[in-house]
């Protein structure tokens, strides 16, 4: 697993230099940025150590004696074409297309122009092609990428389009639906280019570091002296059986509203992305009996589940607070499993030495296709499971 702790924010220089840092093949890396000086304009990449309020980290700067503008089109094309000439995965290949894409839309989605004055440059196209070169020497497309909330700064920046506020429109743009904080300091912390890096690979966030066994730690640093160490810091490790996560638990009391309201508004809660939904009996004020609804949900959606607790159940408000669960890391695994000489493919939760019961949804799908109860069909599957390694 990989984390990237943005607490200090990212650039796509950032990124690189701490991929190198962490352990990412410099040569190879190197020849990449080398191909292209072979299609646009050769680019010197200067590659050191510096001392940001102390720490130590890597930095990457790159050096051309031209620069010329290119439009949206032509940081893609370019791209396109230089991932093309190498030899990497083709995830590799496909993530470096779509943050050049990501980059571009954004871009125009708020000055309405094709035209990148701070992107369309070739060291944009050099921090795209070196990050995923480095990812993919990691093998960081073959693991689960967590990162940190992203710390956006504050204040205000000058740019082509004049002085804008922190985060620039493109940079917010390309963020939307990914996890921001301002601060620590009035400074632009989070670049486009290092945003859209960031939100192409990340699988999952947490405020927290998962619990993980760390076996590297890789430090970027950024081209500015700040407050705080302008450094990006990329952990490697080991996951553990189990790990921490942030939810937001939600929940409303109601002594009024008919059950056949409850259900649709905790099956609606469910269907918008609530991690569990459920109702608990409680005796109310005036001794009447009454229900809470409680929904469980991740950060970035839980306003909007509070909106649909309110709106289904005609509730004026609800509590929302914070809490920590720990959870076994788990995968889906299909297994094959054969009754009355058919074959059928069941998926199981696999959570290290335990395994969870199958999928009811394919157990089902079984039940209907046999003709058999369904719980003559859960006992077959568990008894085939547990002659093939366990249930």
């Amino acid at each position: 697993m990989i984390l990237i702790d943005c607490s200090s924010g990212i650039a796509g220089d950032m990124f690189l230099a701490a991929l190198l840092d962490l352990g990412a093949d410099e040569r190879r890396v190197l020849r990449a940025i080398d191909e292209i000086g072979e299609l646009l304009s050769r680019i010197e990449v200067r590659i050191g150590e510096v001392k940001r309020r102390g720490m130590r980290a890597k930095r990457v700067d790159f050096y051309s004696e031209s620069w010329p503008s290119l439009s949206g089109e032509d940081l893609i094309n370019y791209v396109e074409r230089c991932v093309e000439r190498l030899d990497i995965s083709d995830e590799a290949r496909s993530y470096a297309i779509r943050v050049a894409e990501t980059l571009v839309e954004a871009e125009r989605r708020v000055h309405g122009e094709a035209h990148l004055h701070e992107l369309g440059q070739p060291d944009a196209i050099a921090e795209i092609v070196g990050v995923s070169v480095a990812l993919d020497d990691l093998k960081a497309f073959n693991t689960t990428v967590y990162s940190t909330p992203l710390a956006v700064g504050g204040g205000f920046v000058e740019t082509s389009h004049g002085r804008l506020p922190v985060p620039a429109p493109a940079t917010l743009e390309i963020l939307k639906g990914f996890p921001i904080s301002g601060g620590p300091v009035r400074e632009e912390l989070a670049t486009p280019t290092g945003a859209s890096l960031l939100v192409n690979i990340v699988d999952s966030v947490t405020e927290l570091y998962p619990m993980m066994r760390p076996s590297g730690v890789g430090y970027g640093a950024g081209s500015k002296e700040l407050e705080i160490p302008n450094v990006l810091r990329i952990v490697s490790g080991e996951p553990l059986d189990s790990r921490r996560e942030e939810v937001l638990i939600i929940e409303t009391n109601v002594d009024d509203v008919p059950g056949e309201v409850l259900g649709y508004a905790l099956d609606k809660l469910m269907k918008e992305g609530a991690r569990d939904a459920f109702i608990i009996p409680i005796i109310a004020k005036k001794g009447r009996p009454g229900q809470v609804l409680k929904a469980i949900a991740d950060r970035g959606n839980a306003e909007h589940l509070a909106r649909v607790m309110m709106e289904e159940t005609g509730s004026l408000g609800v509590r929302v607070y914070g809490c920590e669960r720990i959870v076994l890391n788990r995968e889906i695994v299909p297994v094959k499993v054969s009754i009355d000489g058919q074959e059928f493919e069941v998926r199981v939760k696999v959570a290290g030495s335990l395994r969870a019961k199958p999928e009811y949804e394919d157990i089902r799908e079984i039940a209907e296709r046999t003709g058999k109860p369904l719980r003559v069909v859960m006992r077959l599957v568990e008894d085939r499971l547990r002659e093939h390694g366990g249930a």
